[in-house]
C-alpha cells in the first residue's frame, strides 16, 4: 500500500512539472484575437529562420571549437596543456548575456581598442546581431563539448592513435578515422546540451535585438498583451525542442560503440617544433577571448562605476536573488528527495516514466516554462476563486496565485529539478539495498526510513543538489523577468534593465557577483575530475 502511494506521489509531481507542456498543447486552437494570424504572417517565418540559424551555427562552432581544444589537452604535451585542462572550462561561469554585453563593450566603435586599432589604420568590421549571438553564445557554450569530449579522449588514452598508426595513419588522419567515430556518443551528448542551451537563451539574442522564438514569445506577452499568442509561439518552440531530442537520441542509437582502452592520462604525445607553441596558442586565445577579455572589461567597468553602483539597491538586487535562489534549491532538493525515494520505494515502468518526464524541463526554454505555469495557476486561480462565490463566499474569496512567488518556484523546479535529481538518484543508487532490509527489520518504513536512514546518506548528494541549484537560479533570466513578483528585481533583471537602456557600465557589479558564484559549480566539476584521476591512478 505505501509503494502504491510513493508511486502516486512521483506521479503527481510529474504532472506538474509537465503542467506547461499541457497548457502548451491545450492552446494550440485557442482564439488569439487576430493575434496569431499577425505573428504567422509577419514573425513566425522569421524567428524560425533566425533560431535555426543561430543554432546550428553555435552548434557547428561549439563542436569544431570543444573537439579541438579537447583533443590537444587529453592527447599531447605541450606548454601550458595542464592548465589549459580546466581553465577553458571556465567561460561556464559567463551566463551568455554577460559575455555578449561585455564583449560588445570591448569591440564598440568608441571602445579603446576600436580607437587604437583605427589610430593603426585598422577598423573593425561590422557584425550582424545574429553573427554577433552566434559569437557569443559559442564562446559560453563550447566548454559542453569540451567537457565530454575530453572524457572520451581521456578514455581512449593515445591508444587510438596507436590503432591508427599501426595501420599506417598519420596523426590527423587516426583522429578523423578512429578517435572521433569512438567519441562520437561523448560529442553528440555534448552538442546536444549547446542546442538545449541556445534555443533556451534569451538574454544574449535580446542584448543583440536578435528576434528568435524566445524573445518573440516574451513579445507577445508583454509587447501584444497576448498570452494565448505567447502560448502557441511556445508550442512552436516545444516541436523544435522534442524534435532535437528526438535526433539526438536517434544518433546514439545508430550504433553501438565499445571503449578501447582503459583511462591513461598520465602518458602523451609530446608536441614538438612549431606545433607545440601552434598547440598553445589556440588554447590560449581561445580562453583570452572566452574569459579573460570579458571578465577584464567588466573589473574596468566596476572599478570606474563601483561608487555609483554599490548602494543600498545593489544589496536589494543581491539579496532578492540569494533569496529566491534559496528558496528554488530547498523546493527542488525536496523534490529531488521524493523523486528518488518513490523511485526505490515503487520500482517499475510508471515510476520511471514519470522521473523522467518530471527531469524534463531542463530541455524546455525559461520562457516556455514562465508562460506555461502562468497560465496554469492563473487557471486554477480562477477555479477556486469561483468554487468560493459559488459556495456564498462572494468577493471575500479571493485566491491569488498569480504575481506570487510560487509562479516563479514551479518554473524553477521544472527547469533545474534534472539538476538537482542528478546527485541527489546518484546518492540513492549508491545505497546498499542491504539497508533497506535492516531498516525492515529495525520497523523503519515510510516517511520515518527516509528521515533516519536515507537522508544522512544522501548529505553529500543533497549538498551538491542545492549548490548546483543556487548557482543555476542566480543565473537564470527568462523565468525571472517574466514571472517576478512585484519588488522582486534580481541581479540578473539589474543586468538585463541596464543593457536594455545601453547602460552597460552600470551591469558590471551584478554580473561580476554572477560570475563569481558562476565559477563555483566549476570548480566542483574540476574537483570531482582531479578525485577520479586520483582514484584511477
Amino acid at each position: 500500500m505505501q509503494a502504491r502511494l510513493w508511486q502516486l506521489m512521483v506521479v503527481a509531481i510529474a504532472l506538474v512539472m509537465a503542467l506547461p507542456m499541457i497548457v502548451a498543447v491545450a492552446a494550440l486552437g485557442a482564439d488569439s484575437a487576430g493575434v496569431w494570424s499577425h505573428i504567422v504572417e509577419y514573425v513566425l517565418p522569421r524567428v524560425t529562420v533566425n533560431t535555426l540559424l543561430l543554432v546550428v551555427g553555435v552548434a557547428v562552432l561549439s563542436l569544431l571549437l570543444g573537439t579541438i581544444a579537447a583533443w590537444l589537452t587529453s592527447v599531447f604535451d605541450f606548454p601550458g596543456q595542464r592548465w589549459f585542462a580546466w581553465c577553458l572550462m571556465l567561460p561556464l561561469a559567463l551566463p551568455g548575456y554577460v559575455t555578449a554585453f561585455a564583449l560588445s563593450g570591448v569591440f564598440e566603435y568608441s571602445s579603446p581598442l576600436a580607437g587604437a586599432l583605427r589610430f593603426w589604420g585598422i577598423s573593425l568590421p561590422g557584425v550582424s546581431a545574429g553573427l554577433a549571438s552566434t559569437l557569443c553564445l559559442t564562446l559560453t557554450l563550447y566548454p559542453y563539448v569540451f567537457l565530454l569530449a575530453r572524457q572520451a579522449f581521456l578514455s581512449q588514452g593515445r591508444r587510438s592513435l596507436e590503432v591508427a598508426q599501426s595501420l599506417g595513419m598519420r596523426q590527423a588522419r587516426g583522429m578523423w578515422r578512429v578517435a572521433l567515430p569512438f567519441a562520437r556518443p561523448w560529442l553528440v551528448a555534448g552538442v546536444s546540451l549547446v542546442i538545449m542551451e541556445t534555443l533556451a537563451d534569451f538574454g544574449t539574442v535580446k542584448v543583440f535585438n536578435f528576434d528568435t522564438f524566445t524573445t518573440a514569445i516574451y513579445s507577445a506577452w508583454f509587447g501584444l498583451f497576448s498570452l494565448t499568442a505567447a502560448l502557441q509561439m511556445s508550442l512552436c518552440l516545444l516541436v523544435l525542442v522534442v524534435a532535437a531530442l528526438w535526433l539526438e537520441r536517434r544518433a546514439r542509437r545508430l550504433r553501438r560503440y565499445t571503449g578501447v582502452g582503459q583511462k591513461d592520462p598520465q602518458h602523451r604525445l609530446p608536441l614538438t617544433g612549431g606545433r607545440r607553441w601552434l598547440a598553445t596558442c589556440f588554447c590560449g586565445g581561445l580562453f583570452v577571448i572566452a574569459f579573460l577579455v570579458p571578465v577584464g572589461q567588466l573589473v574596468v567597468w566596476a572599478i570606474d562605476y563601483v561608487q555609483l553602483e554599490w548602494s543600498a539597491r545593489y544589496w536589494s538586487y543581491l539579496r532578492a536573488s540569494v533569496s529566491l535562489a534559496t528558496f528554488a534549491a530547498v523546493f527542488v532538493a525536496l523534490l529531488s528527495v521524493l523523486l528518488g525515494f518513490g523511485r526505490r520505494r515503487a520500482p517499475g515502468r510508471t515510476t520511471d516514466s514519470a522521473v523522467q518526464v518530471s527531469t524534463l524541463g531542463y530541455a524546455l526554454p525559461g520562457t516556455v516554462l514562465a508562460v506555461g505555469f502562468f497560465v496554469a495557476l492563473s487557471g486554477v486561480q480562477d477555479g477556486l476563486t469561483a468554487i468560493g462565490r459559488a459556495l456564498g463566499a462572494g468577493d471575500a474569496f479571493v485566491v491569488t496565485l498569480t504575481g506570487t512567488l510560487w509562479v516563479m518556484l514551479l518554473a524553477y523546479a521544472a527547469r533545474f529539478l534534472a539538476v538537482g535529481f542528478s546527485p541527489v538518484g546518484s546518492g540513492f543508487e549508491r545505497i546498499s539495498p542491504r539497508i533497506d532490509d535492516t531498516a525492515e527489520i529495525l520497523g523503519l518504513r515510510g516517511v520515518k526510513r527516509l528521515r533516519q536512514v536515507y537522508l544522512p546518506l544522501l548529505t553529500p548528494g543533497i549538498a551538491t543538489a542545492l549548490l548546483l541549484v543556487f548557482v543555476d537560479v542566480m543565473k537564470e533570466l527568462p523565468i525571472t523577468l517574466i514571472t517576478r513578483p512585484f519588488g522582486w528585481d534580481t541581479l540578473s533583471v539589474r543586468i538585463f534593465q541596464m543593457t536594455t537602456e545601453g547602460e552597460w557600465q552600470r551591469a558590471s557589479i551584478p554580473a561580476l557577483t554572477i560570475v563569481l558564484c558562476g565559477l563555483i559549480p566549476v570548480m566542483i566539476l574540476q574537483r570531482q575530475k582531479s578525485n577520479s584521476r586520483g582514484a584511477t591512478n
